[in-house]
């Protein structure tokens, strides 16, 4: 079964927003660390907790988690072997250029030639 062009679509979809709310709940993860280091409190459960209640964590998390859902849809559409690679392939880079918009230090020699060689790699496969 060959993917369609919504399949493609749908699969750049997923790996941009895997790759925007990978670089986004760093930040929101940092805010936590910072927070709990200043007022560090008992317990595992309640450091997730508190995790949780971080919005700059939680809320890119659950549009990671409506991501995946996505993904798994996608999953019964299309062949696994073209949307497993194709969508890491964008959150590879996705998550690179929203980390440097976010301001952190991105090397983007090794960023770029990383992603030309997953590009390479996915293009082998389905040729």
């Amino acid at each position: 079964m060959a993917a369609g062009s919504s399949d493609a679509t749908s699969m750049v979809a997923v790996g941009l927003v895997w790759g925007a709310t990978n670089a986004l709940m760093r930040r929101g993860a940092l805010v936590w660390d910072r927070r709990s280091r200043a007022s560090p409190s008992g317990g595992l459960i309640r450091r997730w907790l508190a995790l949780l209640l971080t919005w700059q964590y939680s809320a890119p998390f659950a549009a990671n988690l409506c991501a995946s859902a996505s993904f798994f849809a996608l999953l019964g559409a299309a062949p696994i072997s073209v949307a497993v690679p194709v969508t890491n392939a964008v959150t590879f880079a996705a998550t690179a250029v929203a980390a440097a918009v976010l301001g952190e230090r991105v090397r983007p020699g090794p960023a770029v030639l990383g992603t030309a060689l997953i590009v390479l790699g996915v293009w082998v496969c389905i040729s």
